[in-house]
């Protein structure tokens, strides 16, 4: 007698992929990129991921689905750090209020600043919450890596800057910067690049050392001042 064929269902890991529309994970982070510079794309990918998710933001997507397959551990050292430790981490430095600025050196791909983030917002209701209040400064010098610390913040909202750089040496390939336009609790960030002018590199005090990253612009324009002369 012939067994009947039992089909598997797709892993998390495949649905991500398909949802990026790659056939390998070492394809995503450049696939990553072309997401987040193309916003009606971008946008098109976040609400498929919360869908995914079941609308669960407190937590970084792409622990488990980055670092088992494409953290650059041997390289590098690098190891994210568990959400159950993010979360403890973001209690003990936690301040009364949490707003005001949030600094994440060498962030990953975001767990870190992702329990601030969601510490801060559950100290509001979803009508009184408004993302300004909030701004997050990370940075992350990992190629494979950084593409996904811009999506994490990018979709929930953030304002901030997300700063391709060596938090040591201050080296930078350059600086992602991430506004909520409409300060809408439930919206998404836009995806700006910094210009690579002297002014950008003083104000968030990196040297650029390659300009990696095209013009791209989609806020109403905060940092005049720091545009190319």
């Amino acid at each position: 007698m012939q067994r009947a064929k039992v089909e598997s269902k797709p892993s998390m890991t495949d649905r991500i992929n398909e949802i990026l529309g790659i056939d390998d994970i070492f394809k995503a982070p450049a696939r990553m990129m072309e997401i987040l510079l193309d916003k009606p794309l971008r946008e098109s990918i976040f609400n498929q991921f919360l869908e995914l998710h079941n609308y669960k933001l407190d937590e970084d997507f792409w622990h488990k689905y980055f670092q088992d397959e494409a953290a650059q551990r041997k390289k590098m050292g690098q190891d994210f750090t568990p959400p159950s430790v993010c979360g403890v981490l973001a209690e003990l430095v936690g301040s009364e209020t949490e707003e005001g600025i949030h600094y994440e050196p060498t962030a990953g791909t975001g767990g870190m600043i992702i329990a601030k983030w969601h510490r801060g917002r559950v100290r509001h209701t979803p009508f009184s919450y408004r993302p300004s209040r909030y701004v997050y400064i990370c940075e992350e010098l990992s190629d494979r890596a950084f593409p996904f610390l811009v999506f994490n913040m990018a979709i929930r909202g953030m304002n901030g800057a997300a700063a391709h750089c060596d938090s040591l040496e201050r080296t930078c390939y350059g600086v992602f910067f991430i506004q909520n336009d409409d300060d809408n609790p439930g919206g998404f960030s836009s995806v700006n690049v910094m210009p690579y002018s002297k002014a950008a590199e003083d104000y968030f005090k990196v040297s650029f050392t390659e300009k990696k990253y095209p013009a791209h612009w989609e806020s109403p324009n905060p940092f005049v001042d720091l545009e190319e002369k």
